[in-house]
């Protein structure tokens, strides 16, 4: 460092500690003082105001000093009382930074909790000064009201610099008028509170000011009335709300006055600034306010400017609020106000490289430390780097630097890794192909021109029925009514889609499944904003459609799915049984059920759509997605018994010392569910003798669980926005049809024991406790396993297993010479399911592990270890499951009946399950 510039710097911290020592304040660390005294000459200036402050800082800094007290005998003080505890809390804040240096987000958390106190402290004395003068304001039952106070901005955010104003709005819950002699509405009475606040807290005394208060972020700005009621702020946002104003209150922290009030208005908000989907529909008015901070950027007069400037603060602001902005809605871990947090909460949902964000986290401590530093110096709100070269040497030295070169050279660093990922937010859309560019000709030209013959060309099979489906929608309502802006997002989105479809190994399917689809959608401008900004997600969506009929029917059903085709975790590991569990437990809102069941709902379609992308591209197996779509079943059941229960109490009350479980069979107990099966539902319940509920209207335990296993069947199959559940089928009950819903553990075991027939013990063996009390589940695995282990008459069994199977088939046996039914035909899933059912009832009782398994890969292992199968024929039946399971299920996807060719594959397959059967002396093919 320069010599003449150091030796100013000695001089000046001198200059301080003869100052300070002439205000009698009691020097203890003359090395802090010097450091303090380089770095902030307001709180050199502050200490020699109040010099009984240093004893307090050189003692403990790390508490928040005491808060002065306002009342009414001493409102002639408040002001200066607020500015003195503003100036002496600011220097502890200092105090912490420079001489102990203590972490930025402790700095910029103390400077958020100082302006916190001061507005309570300010609000709390005018509050009482108002209700002497005007009373109290009352709602209409009332209830007196407070002012509602929000701090946006780095307030919001707990995040607030040295010397900032304070982003404030204020509100009022109901409209009324005050209960005084002089009576005020409640509009005229909280704009005047307001204002006063406002005024004590800003005006500029002999002592000084507070803090700089900023309302121009309410509605209609300066032009708005400067507190509105909560039905008006709601008015406003739903009429007028712009996308800079869901920017601003994402951020939005109830800080002063009824805050409770508060919170339940930044609730009723959360849908404006978060919408319930991907929110791409946004990404315009981002774009626009990107473009006017970049062209604030490249002025001259901001390249010193650490936060406007390039690289700058609010570059990094805008870069997190903007993803957040987009993915809010969908993703509530999301919802941070912290920008740290944020950044933290994006790398870890996928949708920020963990290197990047750490590399803004690292960029945005090292500016907003320099930033406070800025002003710490003169408590001045400053951004921009000094000139003056005693100036840069002082702020240099003081952040540990050298000199100010290598600080320098340390921001232009960091600057220049927040700048690179600022101008990769939002890239511009990149051009289309010339074929995509044929297109768009083509559809523009549409309805009245163009030309079936252009599609031919572009790969079409059956081009003048496709022309015409795409005249009929370029005609549609839908498509006239759009906007300006919506329209050229859809002349952008469809000659792409067209474009995906041809080069598609089936372009006829996918433009024939997304015509449906644009339907919907046009009603939902985000979702063409999706499309249009992603081509990721239109590539995707193009081969989800060739692939499956399905899944494209459930796209226009239900566009919310477009969001799983950009959502990272698509592509990724899917999630385990314990992950879906505490996904849907998560949709659960205690008191509405309508809403969970909604929520349920959407996680059901996304999971299970999900599962099906992973099956086409190839991500896991057969048996892999059916069991995920088993373990998706479970944990939705699982809810939905926590649902009904809950309302059933409410109604009635609980049943003491009740136990209740549900038990899944068929492919859901054996954790190969197919893509929109229905589920096989079979309850139990246990509660003591002559039990009865403890509620208002009681009922005794066989009625309670009756209706309990009602509710359960009626929640699943309710029909809500995102679908219904699942539908159910309790004929496996017993008694079937004729029995009761729901059967006490004693009646079940007495019909298991000694009435059910031979069909209802191989039904057994693939059912299993899928929900409710753990307990009870133990129960029912030991009775199982004691009824499926009994001794059994092995000719008789073959007779009854071999005369049910061939009455199944002739009912049920959908084959024929040219194909073959996957799941009834000839040596098809049911034979295999029958053989290996059949093996446990012959085998359980010597061979025990043949009780563990329901899955049917589970019992082909058991099997073979208890020594029913060889090695070959093992592997053999296994392949032989994959394969007919696959196709099956790929079959369901596309919307074709489960039947299959009979091609070498699929034949080699029964051809192996049919011998294996005939091997055990199964005659299921025999008259």
């Amino acid at each position: 460092m320069d010599d003449v510039l150091s030796a100013e710097m000695q001089a000046l911290s001198a200059r301080a500690l003869q100052r300070l020592r002439a205000a009698g304040c009691a020097i203890a660390d003359e090395a802090a003082l010097a450091r303090l005294a380089l770095a902030s000459d307001f709180a050199i200036d502050a200490l020699i105001r109040q010099p009984e402050l240093l004893p307090q800082l050189q003692a403990d800094a790390s508490a928040p000093l005491p808060a002065p007290m306002l009342e009414a005998d001493n409102q002639g003080e408040w002001a200066r009382l607020l500015r003195r505890y503003r100036q002496a809390e600011s220097t502890r804040l200092v105090w912490r930074d420079v001489v102990e240096g203590a972490d930025v987000e402790e700095i910029l958390a103390g400077s958020s909790a100082l302006a916190e106190t001061c507005l309570r402290l300010a609000l709390d004395a005018l509050e009482a000064d108002f209700a002497r003068r005007f009373g109290s304001v009352r709602d209409a039952d009332g209830a007196p009201q407070r002012l509602v106070v929000f701090g946006l901005g780095k307030l919001g955010g707990r995040e607030l610099n040295f010397s900032s104003d304070i982003d404030l709005v204020y509100a009022y819950e109901h409209d009324g008028e005050s209960d005084g002699a002089r009576s005020l509405h409640a509009q005229d009475y909280f704009a005047r509170l307001g204002q006063q606040l406002a005024k004590l807290l800003d005006e500029v005394t002999a002592d000084g000011f507070c803090h700089r208060v900023d309302l121009r972020l309410r509605p209609f700005g300066n032009a708005g009335r400067v507190a509105l009621s909560f039905a008006a702020m709601e008015l406003y946002f739903q009429r007028e709300g712009r996308d800079w104003e869901r920017y601003a209150w994402q951020k939005a922290r109830c800080v002063a006055g009824d805050i409770a009030a508060g919170e339940r208005f930044l609730e009723a908000l959360r849908p404006f600034v978060y919408r319930r989907y991907l929110d791409y529909g946004a990404l315009d008015g981002l774009r626009a306010m990107k473009a006017m901070i970049a062209a604030e950027v490249a002025r001259k007069d901001m390249a010193g400017d650490i936060k406007r400037g390039p690289g700058g603060i609010r570059e990094i602001e805008f870069l997190a609020q903007a993803l957040q902005l987009i993915r809010g809605g969908r993703e509530p871990a999301l919802r941070r106000r912290h920008l740290l947090a944020t950044l933290q909460a994006l790398a870890q949902a996928g949708h920020m490289e963990a290197e990047a964000a750490a590399a803004l986290a690292a960029a945005y401590r090292f500016l907003r430390r320099l930033e406070n530093r800025l002003q710490m110096l003169a408590d001045a709100q400053t951004y921009a780097l000094p000139e003056d070269g005693l100036a840069r040497a002082r702020l240099a030295a003081a952040l540990g630097h050298a000199d100010w070169q290598a600080l320098d050279g340390v921001l232009a660093s960091q600057r220049a890794k927040v700048a690179e990922e600022f101008d990769a937010l939002l890239a511009p859309r990149r051009r289309r192909t010339s074929a995509g560019d044929e297109l768009a000709t083509y559809w523009r030209a549409l309805p009245d021109h163009g030309e079936a013959a252009q599609l031919e060309a572009a790969g079409f099979e059956h081009a003048t029925e496709l022309h015409a489906s795409l005249c009929d929608f370029a005609r549609a309502p839908g498509v006239r009514d759009l906007s300006d802006a919506a329209r050229a997002r859809l002349d952008r989105v469809l000659p792409a889609l067209l474009q995906q479809a041809a080069a598609s190994d089936t372009p006829d399917a996918v433009l024939r499944r997304v015509l449906p689809l644009l339907h919907t959608i046009l009603r939902r401008a985000s979702y063409l904003a999706l499309l249009d900004e992603q081509p990721a997600a239109l590539a995707r969506l193009a081969s989800a459609l060739a692939r499956s009929a399905l899944l494209g029917e459930r796209l226009a059903a239900y566009p919310l799915l477009l969001d799983e085709l950009l959502d990272v975790r698509v592509g990724g590991e899917l999630p385990d049984r314990a992950a879906m569990q505490a996904q849907c437990a998560a949709t659960l809102r205690d008191g509405d059920i309508e809403a969970s069941l909604d929520a349920l709902n959407e996680v059901r379609q996304a999971l299970s759509f999900r599962f099906a992308l992973a099956l086409l591209d190839g991500r896991i197996d057969a048996q892999a997605c059916a069991r995920h779509l088993a373990w998706l079943a479970d944990a939705v059941v699982a809810c939905v018994l926590r649902l009904a229960d809950g309302e059933l109490r409410g109604a009635h009350g609980a049943i003491d010392g009740g136990r209740f479980a549900v038990l899944g069979y068929g492919t859901l107990g054996g954790e190969e569910l197919g893509f929109g099966s229905d589920l096989d539902l079979v309850f139990l319940f246990d509660a003591p003798a002559d039990a009865s509920s403890d509620g208002a209207r009681p009922l005794d335990a066989p009625r309670w669980y009756a209706r309990l296993g009602q509710k359960i069947v009626s929640l699943l199959g309710v029909r809500t926005g995102a679908g219904r559940l699942f539908d159910v089928d309790v004929r496996l009950r017993p008694d079937g049809a004729k029995g009761l819903l729901v059967s006490s553990l004693s009646s079940f075991s007495d019909y298991q024991r000694n009435r059910a027939w031979t069909w209802e013990h191989l039904a057994l063996v693939r059912a299993r406790a899928i929900a409710g009390d753990a307990s009870l589940a133990e129960a029912f695995e030991a009775l199982r396993a004691q009824v499926l282990a009994q001794p059994r008459d092995g000719g008789k069994l073959v007779e009854d297993v071999s005369a049910m199977r061939r009455k199944m088939r002739a009912e049920l046996d959908r084959s024929d010479a040219a194909m073959i039914d996957l799941k009834q035909g000839e040596g098809a899933l049911v034979d295999l399911e029958f053989l290996l059912q059949f093996l446990v009832l012959r085998d359980a009782g010597g061979q025990r592990a043949l009780l563990a398994s329901r899955a049917t890969g589970a019992l082909l292992d058991a099997a073979q270890l208890a020594g029913d199968f060889d090695a070959v024929v093992h592997l053999a039946l296994r392949e032989a499951h994959a394969a007919l399971l696959d196709t099956g299920l790929r079959c369901t996807l596309d919307r074709r009946p489960r039947r299959a060719p009979r091609d070498a594959r699929i034949e080699l397959a029964c051809a192996t399950i049919r011998a294996a059967t005939r091997a055990q002396g199964l005659g299921f093919d025999q008259a």
